[in-house]
């Protein structure tokens, strides 16, 4: 028998309905329809996706000036942090630079 004056244990959130984690390939799709939702414009590629311990994080390429020629249009690589189903959480604009960049390895860090 439990004293009613006892407070109960509280649960942890992770002891709430398991939250599976979606495949990288519909974590993809979900970070490019999600950031096009909230920026308007399509992404042109994710540059990468990685899990962590609070879900999914990736790196979406989006054309953010068009430009003639094309190789002088403005990119933006943004940073997207999605929860375990895909969900997304926050986001941040990072570099911009030009289409025709070949190589921005050394600024991404």
């Amino acid at each position: 028998m439990t004293n009613e004056r006892e407070p109960k244990a509280a649960k942890s959130p992770r002891e709430h309905a398991p939250v599976n984690r979606v495949s990288a390939t519909e974590a993809l799709r979900s970070a490019a329809e999600q950031l096009t939702e909230l920026l308007g414009r399509r992404p042109e590629s994710v540059s990468a996706l990685k899990p962590t311990d609070e879900g999914w994080e990736a790196r979406v390429e989006v054309v953010e000036v068009e430009r003639i020629p094309e190789t002088t249009s403005v990119m933006a690589s943004y940073q997207v942090l999605l929860d375990p189903a895909g969900q997304l959480l926050a986001y941040e604009r990072g570099n911009r630079y030009t289409r025709a960049q070949a190589d921005r390895a050394d600024r991404d860090r």
